[in-house]
């Protein structure tokens, strides 16, 4: 991908940024404390990281998620909004300076990612943007030689995720999908037992997840001050600002950009990657994906978010050494939030109980706490012998990376399976939108005998804003 241009430019931004914060914008890593104050790792051991998005999603948990290991240092904050560079400095300067006692001023602020991607001192980003520009960063980023923990869904389109796995396998690099769901105690156990047939042979799948609702406020308003809403909208297309399109000036409130098709498809990818990951966990099916999706699903008829509603879609797996038959998946709202895996011996459902993520995570708490159950209690207290599958296991997400960032060892959720969980749900949101039946070679990864629906597997991009 060409470096983009701004239209803004980087000594106005930087002007700008200096007039918010008071103090001038840093071009490099000047630690006012010592680096033994970081922890027990040396310098060569600890892992410089730049964070690429500084919003909602990156100051609740990507950001927190990497400041609690010594084994890392966020040296550098990038965003296009000015406005939110200057508090994601501030956020991680107040956090060294609350760790170490003393008065830290060494984060860098960058309004263009290829800036930060050329420093030479950075070893690794972390992507928390929207998800129209995932892939497409975390692209460059390994061509930078750059290791990349992502935000789920790994992409906006098929073809976008594909480019992304061929390129962090072409480069060598480490890169994480952020589905959390994987470094989850519950999640792991459900796949072994279901993986060891505890419930027999697997035969459907169930996930509950909720839809988004219409509204959205469309009348144009004038782009604010220090936002690089040109190259914020990127690949796609050129569009009007209005706020409800994109993010709160102010605050870290939930996005309007989630429920605009033109940056993502809602809910199925947004939380559907986590639940469709885990399933493909305990269905084996990491690396493939289904061969028959149908469904159908309610989309807005006014206002300005686009994304689906209520909706109910359905899939099938071919056979493997966990279904005989092959698993029939289906996908809905009339479903408890989580992952029901029926075999032909009894049943487990699993999810992540009454955790949020964030605050304005959308989804209904359940009626109690239950994150494991099992038609048979002893299903799930049962205990995988030293004989049976044993699934890689991780503690946290953001310290797997970590890990293999240092190791070079594959982590828990490497580009191809999150392209994979990705690729599926995009595969849903296609048969919402057809609102008939396909038939997916998940080898070739193109419909079979259906010019319509592999027209979807990309889009138009937008220049300068394309893959290269």
């Amino acid at each position: 991908m060409k470096k983009l241009p701004s239209n803004l430019s980087i000594s106005s931004r930087r002007k700008f940024i200096q007039q918010v914060a008071g103090t001038a914008a840093a071009l490099g890593f000047p630690s006012i404390v010592p680096a033994s104050v970081f922890g027990q790792y040396a310098p060569s051991k600890r892992v410089n990281v730049g964070a690429i998005g500084v919003g909602r999603i990156s100051r609740v948990h990507d950001m927190p998620g990497i400041l609690q290991y010594d084994n890392a240092r966020i040296v550098a904050v990038c965003d296009l909004d000015a406005h939110r560079v200057v508090e994601g400095k501030q956020f991680i300067n107040d956090f060294y300076t609350k760790k170490t006692g003393k008065t830290y001023d060494g984060t860098a602020d960058y309004a263009n990612y290829h800036e930060l991607l050329a420093n030479k001192d950075i070893d690794a980003v972390v992507i928390s943007t929207p998800d129209h520009w995932h892939a497409l960063i975390a692209i460059d980023a390994v061509r930078a030689g750059k290791d990349v923990y992502v935000q789920k869904p790994a992409s906006l389109t098929i073809s976008e995720g594909r480019a992304m796995s061929n390129a962090v396998q072409s480069t060598g690099r480490i890169l994480q999908i952020g589905s959390q769901q994987r470094s989850t105690v519950q999640f792991r156990y459900a796949a072994e037992l279901v993986r060891n047939g505890r419930i027999g042979d697997l035969e459907r799948v169930e996930i509950g997840l909720p839809g988004d609702p219409a509204g959205g406020e469309k009348t144009q308003m004038p782009v604010p001050a220090g936002f690089n809403y040109e190259m914020w909208l990127g690949e796609t297309p050129d569009v009007y600002y209005t706020v409800d399109r994109v993010h709160p000036p102010q605050g870290y409130s939930r996005p309007g950009w989630l429920r605009c098709r033109q940056f993502g498809a809602g809910m199925i990818t947004g939380w559907g990657a986590h639940h469709v990951d885990s399933a493909h966990w305990g269905m084996n099916t990491e690396f493939t994906g289904p061969i028959e999706i149908w469904g159908e699903a309610q989309f807005p008829k006014e206002g300005l978010w686009d994304v689906h509603g209520s909706f109910k879609t359905q899939a099938v797996y071919a056979p493997n050494d966990v279904s005989s038959k092959g698993v029939h998946m289906t996908i809905s709202g009339d479903f408890a939030n989580g992952i029901k895996f029926y075999g032909s011996k009894g049943w487990i459902f699993v999810s992540r109980g009454n955790e949020q993520v964030t605050g304005s995570d959308p989804v209904k708490k359940l009626a109690d706490n239950t994150a494991l159950a099992s038609s048979d209690p002893a299903i799930i207290k049962s205990v995988i012998g030293p004989d049976e599958i044993h699934l890689y296991e991780s503690k946290e997400q953001h310290g797997n990376w970590l890990e293999c960032v240092i190791s070079r060892r594959e982590p828990i959720s490497p580009a191809e399976m999150g392209h994979r969980a990705c690729s599926t749900c995009l595969l849903h949101d296609m048969a919402m939108v057809l609102n008939r039946k396909l038939y997916w070679d998940p080898v070739k990864e193109r419909f079979k005998d259906d010019q319509q629906a592999n027209g979807m597997l990309s889009r138009p991009q937008r220049l300068p804003y394309v893959l290269s």
